[in-house]
Parts: C-alpha cells; sequence; structure tokens
C-alpha cells in the first residue's frame, strides 16, 4: 500500500473532523479541551498529518455529538496502486 493513499485517508478524516467542528462553533483551543487532548494534537489531525487510533475517534464523535462513523468518509482511491 502506498503512503499517499494513506496521507489522502488522514486528509479526509482531518476535513471532516474540522468540518464538524466548525458546524458546532467550537475552537480548536475549547474542541481540545472538552476532547480531553492538547490543541495542536486536534490541528495535526484536522491537517492530516497524524491519523487518530480508534478510541480517539469515539471520544471526538461523543464531542461533536455525531456517531462515530460520521468521521469515516469516502476516499476516491484505492489502497493499492497497481489495481
Amino acid at each position: 500500500m502506498g503512503k499517499d493513499y494513506d496521507v489522502k485517508v488522514r486528509k479526509a478524516v482531518g476535513k471532516q473532523i474540522k468540518h464538524l467542528r466548525e458546524g458546532r462553533g467550537i475552537s480548536q483551543e475549547e474542541f481540545a479541551y472538552l476532547v480531553g487532548i492538547d490543541r495542536t494534537y486536534i490541528s495535526f489531525i484536522e491537517r492530516g498529518l497524524r491519523a487518530p487510533r480508534l478510541p480517539m475517534l469515539y471520544r471526538i464523535a461523543y464531542v461533536l455529538e455525531v456517531p462515530a462513523s460520521s468521521l469515516v468518509v469516502e476516499v476516491n482511491d484505492t489502497p493499492d496502486n497497481n489495481r
């Protein structure tokens, strides 16, 4: 699997989290406090530089008051560039 695909996945999830956070009118600082993590980590997630682990996705979803499944979005690509 290519690293490009991994980056696309991280960016897609981060963009979705940012969209939902901004839609609720929550700043990164407040959001980080509510989730219980550092603001810089939220910034890394939203920019696709870090991939949150599954328990973190559930904590983020809880704070955003959405199902965890709504954080995972389609990526129009394949994990294996040979297909």
